[in-house]
């Protein structure tokens, strides 16, 4: 029997300690960091070095913050109140149809390579969410908070999904390199990245299908939950008057 070493899993202790008491992200990670080197033995001067020499391979990944800005002052000058405005006038515009025109175009993208054409920050925020929400508001009038927040949610989770599972089709992705290493590493031979792909798209095509029949329901849904939102504000003001 091997003798297991569970303290470089401390870690991962540190990463959910910190979570729960809601301290910074980044002093976490790094303390947790710190904590696995120490406790694996390592040297010092090596673990900073290895802070350093990971930092500089994944620094174009920081990038994304150049785009926040840019977003924020597209925002301040009524970028979201602009794209409610134009998704108001298209007839026959739906949220369920704009969101999955996304979702196919988001997960086609993905499977390209084009991971940094769309993203939560500068497109689901200031134009796909606000584009939802104008075309059921178009529908439906104004729309209740717990609904907007519905809506939204779904938005987010369009570009999760589509990236999470378009993502894999694409051989030069991270994740993709990495379980080819892996498999090579533990003797599994003849895999490589395109059969990795390969076997992603039916994956991919199965989330497609099932995510467009959940946003096809998800405007049925926006009915209902309007029709009792109705509903209760009727018994509400009747039996204010009573």
């Amino acid at each position: 029997m091997f003798d297991l070493n569970y303290m470089p899993l401390i870690g991962i202790l540190v990463v959910v300690v910190g979570f729960a008491l809601k301290f910074n992200p980044l002093l976490v990670v790094t303390a947790a960091g710190l904590a696995t080197g120490i406790a694996v033995d390592m040297d010092f001067i090596a673990l900073i070095e290895t802070f350093g020499e990971k930092f500089m391979n994944s620094r174009q990944l920081a990038s994304f913050l150049l785009i926040l800005p840019v977003i924020a002052i597209l925002e301040r000058y009524g970028l979201q109140q602009r794209a409610k405005t134009w998704i108001a006038v298209i007839k026959g515009a739906t949220t369920a149809r704009i969101l999955s025109m996304y979702f196919v175009v988001r997960e086609c993208s993905a499977a390209l390579g084009l991971l940094s054409l769309a993203g939560q920050a500068q497109t689901v925020r200031p134009l796909l969410a606000p584009m939802a929400l104008g075309a059921a508001a178009n529908t439906h009038g104004e729309l209740p908070k717990p609904i907007k927040d519905l809506i939204s949610a779904h938005a987010a989770a369009c570009d999760n999904i589509a990236v999470f599972f378009g993502e894999d089709i694409f051989i030069a992705f991270g994740a993709v390199l990495l379980m080819d290493a892996f498999l090579k590493e533990n003797g599994i031979a003849g895999i490589e990245p395109l059969h990795i792909g390969l076997w992603a798209i039916p994956t991919a095509i199965a989330a497609l299908i099932v995510h467009l029949f959940r946003l096809a329901r998800f405007e049925a849904k926006i009915r209902n939950l309007i029709a009792e939102h109705k509903s209760q504000q009727t018994k509400n003001a009747e039996g204010a008057l009573s």
